[in-house]
């Protein structure tokens, strides 16, 4: 059974463009510009949009109400009655984004908030307090502190009720005398029998047949067949009525994923430093760390969300290579976010309560840890620490790894991917004694292209190189290992006579493959100690009358 708060803001574009206007007037005035001229709240006010024949009203304060004027009424006519109308285009993204904001807000009551849809009204949200509830003390002070908050930090005027379903407390909130309206369990029939026929939810045209045929209130429906109506009506009647009364669940879709694990703190005075932040949200994840280790699991992904006194939330998202508990870890990654982000710059009057939640839990398994210290294990989690804090001071896009492909050509061999715990593995170390001669050296590092060497001079056509050319420098070779061949993959498709006749690997046509004629690899240092990787493309006599050498890597 769920608990479901109904939030309604009454007059919600209204009140939104109006407090748009404070906000945009703030700061052209901060900006020492020209503001334009100001929507008088206690005169007549209406937002409209474009129709067929005209604009028409979409949305309306008191004022505009009190002078005869009603929604879905044509601009031109309702010039005519009010006189001085002040009239703003109706903006339902900014609307919309707004009620975003204002429900990732309220997940300082509950994780679970969910604004309201297009047939809802897109005027309210809902909240699923089961579970939340008696952290407030109960339902009664929990939408009494919701709606003091409305009040006081944003001027939203709200009318609130709780039921057992979203369309009976949605019904409730609007239609029931009560504000707010707190339902007792399992009520939903009896409350919303004398409410009028509009608290399902329904399209206009429907609740207007439905008052013709003489079905004024809800509780007019429920002791009806059914058949008719599914026969007369579309099945949005019969399924309003049926998720009102529970019959069928109404998924609410959450402004935010819902955690895994959730903590959240409140705050008896707002904090700024960003030293405050950190330490609080360490005591939140020791807090979940107990959570964590019951289900045997750890975190992967973590959300620490910031609330301001003035209703702004600031999230942060963190992202582990490995699943883990460590309060330090944690807490480390958190003072580099914060750093990067800056998010205590902008802390305004301070935060009055931070949330920490665990999006990704992973299995994370009891290990033994003193026997093993030092062992293979913790190489690799030091190695996922070290990634961590890499990619929160440079980025998450700035950390890459190496993944191997099926591919025995040296460029082709590797391609750059992103960090994932699952496949980082750190190899253990080599064994003493154990040689590692069975797979030939590669360099630290390989040049995006080979690039040709020049002057090259071996003691014959297909030896080994004993000087070249590179970068305007000569090199004295004194030591020399290989040859290394590297045939090609003939499975490819070959390059055309053209490419293979430049003598260039990296000059070919638009399509065709790179690699075409075997390869020699030498591993050369010169007089001074530096090493190179070199190759020499082609067989001599076989695939090619002319030596041509490249340089393809560097060791030190």
């Amino acid at each position: 059974m769920s608990r479901i708060v109904s939030v309604w803001l009454p007059r919600w574009p209204i009140l939104r463009a109006l407090a748009a206007q404070t906000k945009q007037t703030r700061q052209t005035k901060e900006a020492k510009q020209p503001t334009e001229k100001l929507i008088a709240p206690d005169r007549p006010f209406v937002l409209a949009v474009a129709a067929a024949g005209g604009p028409r009203i979409a949305a309306l304060n008191e004022a505009a109400e009190a002078a005869g004027l009603s929604i879905g009424e044509p601009l031109a006519d309702a010039r005519a009655k009010a006189g001085f109308l002040q009239v703003r285009a109706a903006d339902a993204a900014a609307a919309d984004a707004a009620l975003r904001r204002l429900t990732l807000w309220a997940t300082r009551y509950t994780p679970t908030a969910s604004p309201y849809d297009a047939e809802s009204g897109a005027d309210g949200f809902f909240l699923d307090v089961e579970g939340s509830s008696h952290l407030f003390g109960g339902e009664e002070k929990l939408v009494a502190d919701l709606a003091a908050r409305l009040q006081n930090n944003f001027g939203l005027p709200a009318r609130l009720a709780v039921a057992d379903t979203a369309g009976a407390a949605w019904a409730a909130s609007r239609f029931h005398a009560e504000n707010p309206c707190i339902l007792p369990p399992a009520r939903q029939a009896e409350v919303l029998a004398p409410l009028a026929i509009e608290a399902l939810r329904l399209a206009p045209e429907i609740s207007t047949t439905l008052r013709r045929l003489g079905f004024k209130t809800v509780g007019a429906l429920l002791d009806k067949p059914r058949a008719p109506f599914a026969a007369r009506f579309s099945e949005s009647l019969l399924r309003r009525l049926d998720q009102a009364l529970g019959r069928v669940d109404e998924p609410l879709i959450p402004v935010a994923p819902p955690p895994v694990y959730h903590s959240l703190r409140y705050l008896l005075e707002p904090i700024v430093a960003q030293e405050a932040v950190v330490a609080l949200a360490s005591r939140l994840m020791q807090t979940l760390t107990h959570v964590l280790a019951r289900d045997d699991v750890g975190a992967r992904g973590l959300k620490l969300s910031l609330y301001r006194v003035d209703g702004a939330v600031k999230t942060l998202d963190i992202a582990l290579t490995l699943p883990t508990r460590s309060v330090a870890h944690v807490a480390r990654l958190m003072a580099l976010k914060l750093e990067a982000a800056a998010a205590t710059d902008d802390a305004g009057f301070g935060f009055e309560a931070i949330g920490l939640a665990v999006t990704r839990a992973e299995p994370m398994p009891a290990r033994q840890t003193e026997l093993a210290s030092g062992g293979h294990e913790d190489r690799t989690e030091r190695c996922a620490a070290l990634v961590d804090k890499l990619q929160q001071r440079l980025g998450p896009h700035s950390v890459c790894r190496f993944e191997p492909v099926a591919s025995h050509i040296p460029e082709r061999a590797e391609v750059r991917a992103a960090v994932n715990g699952a496949t980082l593995q750190v190899p253990p170390p080599e064994r003493t004694g154990v040689a590692a001669a069975d797979s030939f050296a590669r360099p630290l590092l390989l040049l995006p292209r080979a690039e040709p060497a020049e002057e090259v001079m071996a003691l014959v056509p297909e030896g080994p190189p004993r000087r070249f050319r590179w970068r305007g420098v000569t090199y004295e070779i004194e030591h020399c290992e290989g040859p290394e061949r590297i045939a090609a993959e003939w499975w490819r498709a070959p390059p055309s006579a053209h490419s293979r006749a430049s003598g260039n690997p990296d000059r070919f046509c638009e399509g065709e493959e790179r690699q075409a004629l075997t390869r020699d690899y030498y591993l050369v240092e010169d007089l001074s100690g530096h090493r190179f990787w070199l190759f020499r493309e082609g067989l001599y006599g076989r695939e090619t009358t002319d030596a041509h050498w490249f340089v393809h890597g560097l060791f030190a």
